[in-house]
């Protein structure tokens, strides 16, 4: 059983979570909490398996407690869950090793991804003395999904929202439709799914009309 901890002071996304959470098979709800210092002392004393962590928090930011965190080589896991978008957050939340990144407002489909890919690696590393290279790649597999670095002229922090928008999707979409809801030029995104559809990470139907072009429709 993976023991969470939801740090969050919104409480009906704290319900929404909760709610979220009790869906899950494999989970337990440890503690929540509303404010990061309340949270860190908890986490100091009893550290959870895996963090729920919300960026904006009354007292201190969601960056700090996971800095602190960090600082003090606690072993849990964290998945951010924010509203942030900005490419400098997204870098240095990955950089100080959160295991995914949920941008508010969220599908179930999308918390149950980013907690079940969690829950594989948790496994594999619990239930093994050793590891041999299949079982290593099957977790750098998981893992990559959030951290593959691009080829030049395509950047990584671009490469992530473009995949955690398009995860959060409940229906496939076409790249027009894809770049209005990320505020992005439509040929910026196109280009980016199109990398992410060759990399076999996300798939394309293609929609053939009487008249005018195919419609291309991504899904991950």
């Amino acid at each position: 059983m993976i023991n969470v901890m939801i740090i969050e002071d919104d409480p009906m996304v704290l319900e929404v979570n909760k709610g979220f959470l009790e869906k899950m098979e494999g989970f337990h709800l440890q503690s929540s909490f509303e404010n990061g210092k309340a949270a860190l002392e908890k986490v100091f004393e009893s550290p959870p398996d895996l963090i729920l962590l919300d960026m904006f928090l009354p007292d201190i930011s969601g960056l700090d407690v996971l800095q602190e965190i960090r600082d003090k080589e606690v072993p849990a896991d964290i998945i951010l869950i924010t509203a942030a978008r900005d490419a400098q957050t997204i870098q240095r939340v990955f950089r100080l090793g959160a295991v995914d990144y949920l941008v508010k407002p969220f599908r179930f489909t999308r918390f149950q991804q980013a907690l079940e890919s969690h829950k594989k690696m948790w496994m594999k590393l619990h239930q093994s003395q050793s590891l041999n290279q299949e079982d290593i790649d099957g977790w750098n597999k998981i893992k990559n999904e959030m951290s593959e670095i691009p080829p030049k002229g395509l950047s990584e922090i671009t490469l992530k929202q473009i995949y955690m928008a398009l995860s959060d999707e409940q229906n496939p979409v076409t790249a027009e439709e894809l770049a209005e809801r990320l505020g992005m030029a439509r040929v910026t995104v196109r280009r980016y799914l199109e990398y992410l559809e060759k990399q076999e990470r996300i798939t394309v139907q293609i929609e053939y009309g009487k008249v005018g072009r195919p419609r291309h429709n991504y899904s991950v």
